[in-house]
């Protein structure tokens, strides 16, 4: 019975340069291929190419397996790109991009093959923790590859090591640890010793070293020397399996002749040529992959319409070079695998499936199932959520320079439509001011004091309103007020949510929606969670900005409202009531409200996983937790943290967000029958844009 696929990636990482990636992309592409299944293929970073050509990697892969993916669909950047985007500061760009792309092909293919960059060139000092990162941030686990070509076993095995824990110290699952180009001797004894120290859930190869794989092709041979092809020409995909010099009578040569070996001879060497051709087609001596002319000379033409007249012919190349430095030359070419080397592509997919259990690594590569919630992959989804089912957002500072950039990048990535609230002179004005490339006629621009709605919602404001005596005239005067205008946009149905805040106050953002949108049957209470986006991981806090002293029962009601909050943006909650104190240990009016409120959401809703009252290092930090709260599920894997009070709340949040550098997403307002949500007048455009995603997903539960 074929396993059910929970993960659709793989990461294929390397240790160092020429460690034969190709082999674990080909044979993992091969086996997944005959299961029937679509596969894709991703490197997040290539080698810079030429003008009008394309990566050798991606081209061999998509060629031969006949992929449907674009090559320029198959890759987010080249290295110079990401080194510069690198010394810009930019790394959030570099994995926002990377996660897209990737998405982009995972959402077509059954399952995506990624492939690690090679470590060539500038900037591959930092190759290999920015890969660590990549597959952190697209959620998919790791196939760690190195090469034992001249290395000492222990080093080999302590670098293997080393890796292995790099990617597990970043909470990146490895499913595999390949030792590749080892001596077959040691094949064995590598896997066993690996196995020793490594935890069992891993499949341990190793490769041996195939020379065939190794040896390079008579068309790299001429890419190298620049030479000309005399002959041969649908032959030049032979592998040069040795190198044999020509500087000797030719009965002594033929001697020296070997199976699949390449001639290298002077071009006026007539009698070595016609020798190793004849020798090509004798039974009694190996074939020959090839035959390279040195020193610029060519054969007389006798020779030349001789050669031409054979029925059986090998690539016969010609370069400048001296025999010498020609042979030198092709001894230091780095053989890759290319699209028309068919033989080199079926050496390495059977070397691939000999030696390693394709059955289990499958097995394991379909089973993981990633829990962390990264960053990047909470903003990407955040933003393919609100495209899901498009709603329609108002904004009521419009003046502002700040929203009407956010608007710009909103706009751009079709996931809303908006409404702008402000005089449209004005805002004309700011855009060309503040040289924003906003085009107004793709967005509803309104002027409250003179809308035709105007009337009418003064009227419902004052139906709403009146009980608690307000005029009609009171209302008319609320509703130039861009917040209650915007907000009974939001309550009439004419906009499905609003954000303000960035010019006013919080209690002007709220207090209308309290007065007129209220709050939902099933609670009396409104709270709110940031989203805190850290480097690793994405942890929601409450409340950290409404309520200023909450009781026992508002704890409770805010841990629920966080909990539903979690589980709608794709976060399973584990809920960490903090306090100064962990478990039973402390006393005090403040531990006892705590502890109180984890019992009653406990009662109220027994489908959440809640561990208080628990001080925050023991929720964060397993060591810690597993001290202070031994035997806890819940303390050193919280992601979830409801505060006490808003006084702790409020500084912990701004202190985690300055210390650590990390984005965070909020106030998101919960409670609310319909979304309103309020931003912090220091709010920058990347701010106003989460927000904004935010509200239209909430809308959509609405």
């Amino acid at each position: 019975m074929e396993s059910k696929i929970l993960n659709k990636g793989v990461y294929v990482a390397t240790t160092e340069p020429n460690s034969g990636k190709s082999i674990v992309s080909l044979g993992l592409m091969d086996t997944l291929i005959k299961k029937g299944l679509r596969v894709g293929y991703f490197r997040p970073v290539i080698d810079d190419f030429p003008e009008g050509k394309i990566d050798n990697h991606i081209n061999t892969i998509t060629s031969y397996f006949h992929l449907d993916l674009k090559f320029e669909d198959s890759y987010a950047f080249t290295r110079n790109e990401i080194i510069r985007m690198k010394n810009e500061n930019k790394d959030d760009e570099i994995f926002s991009r990377i996660i897209r792309k990737y998405k982009a092909v995972e959402k077509r293919f059954d399952f995506v093959i990624v492939e690690g960059s090679s470590f060539t060139g500038e900037g591959s000092i930092i190759e290999f923790d920015i890969n660590i990162l990549i597959a952190k941030n697209l959620a998919i686990p790791a196939i760690i590859l190195a090469s034992g070509v001249g290395r000492t076993m222990e080093d080999f095995l302590g670098t293997m090591l080393i890796a292995y824990d790099s990617f597990r110290d970043k909470s990146v699952k490895v499913v595999s640890i390949i030792a590749n180009k080892v001596e077959a001797r040691n094949q064995q004894w590598v896997v066993g010793e690996l196995e020793k120290n490594l935890s069992d859930d891993l499949v341990v190869s190793a490769i041996p070293m195939d020379l065939a794989l190794s040896n390079p092709s008579i068309k790299e041979i001429v890419e190298e020397l620049d030479a000309k092809i005399l002959f041969g020409s649908s032959y030049i995909n032979n592998l040069a399996g040795y190198y044999s010099v020509g500087a000797m009578h030719l009965p002594n040569y033929l001697k020296h002749l070997k199976e699949n070996g390449l001639v290298i001879t002077p071009g006026d060497r007539a009698d070595l040529i016609l020798g190793a051709l004849q020798a090509n087609i004798s039974a009694n001596y190996p074939s020959i992959s090839g035959i390279v002319l040195t020193g610029g000379l060519l054969p007389e033409d006798s020779i030349i319409r001789l050669i031409e007249g054979l029925s059986e012919i090998v690539p016969i190349i010609s370069t400048q070079g001296g025999t010498f430095s020609v042979t030198n030359r092709i001894g230091m070419i780095k053989s890759q695998i290319y699209a028309e080397n068919t033989e080199k592509i079926a050496l390495s997919i059977d070397s691939f499936r000999k030696n390693t259990n394709v059955g289990r690594l499958t097995e394991m590569m379909f089973d993981v199932e990633s829990k962390i919630v990264t960053p990047g992959m909470f903003q990407y989804e955040l933003l393919e959520q609100a495209k899901s089912v498009k709603k329609h957002i108002v904004l009521p500072e419009g003046v502002d320079e700040r929203i009407l950039q956010a608007a710009r990048l909103l706009i751009k990535s079709n996931a809303v439509d908006l409404t702008i609230l402000g005089n449209r002179a004005q805002i004309e004005d700011k855009v060309r001011s503040a040289g924003v490339d906003l085009d107004l006629n793709a967005v509803h621009v309104i002027d409250p004091l003179h809308s035709d709605r105007f009337d009418r919602y003064a009227d419902t404001l004052y139906e709403l309103r009146k009980h608690k005596n307000v005029t009609r005239e009171q209302a008319r005067e609320l509703l130039k007020e861009v917040s209650y205008f915007g907000t009974m946009m939001v309550y009439s149905g004419d906009a499905d949510g609003m954000v303000s805040g960035a010019m006013h106050t919080t209690q002007n953002t709220i207090r209308p929606a309290l007065q007129l949108i209220k709050t939902k049957p099933e609670t009396s209470l409104i709270s709110s969670v940031f989203f805190m986006l850290l480097e690793d991981r994405v942890s929601v806090y409450g409340d950290c900005a409404i309520n200023t002293n909450p009781t026992a029962e508002q704890l409770a009601q805010i841990a629920s409202s966080s909990a539903d909050t979690s589980v709608a943006f794709g976060i399973e909650p584990k809920i960490a009531m903090l306090s100064y104190s962990s478990g039973a240990s402390g006393v005090g009016k403040d531990v006892d409200k705590v502890r109180e409120a984890t019992t009653l959401l406990k009662e109220i809703r027994p489908d959440l996983d809640v561990e208080g009252p628990i001080q925050y290092d023991a929720a964060v930090d397993l060591n810690v937790g597993k001290i202070k709260m031994p035997g806890s599920a819940i303390a050193g894997r919280a992601n979830v943290f409801i505060f006490p009070d808003l006084n702790t709340g409020n500084n912990t949040y701004k202190a985690v967000q300055r210390e650590t550098k990390a984005l965070a997403i909020g106030p998101i307002i919960q409670g609310l029958k319909k979304p309103v949500n309020d931003l912090s007048r220091g709010c920058t455009v990347e701010d106003i844009v989460n927000t904004v995603v935010v509200t239209a997903i909430q809308a959509q539960d609405v």
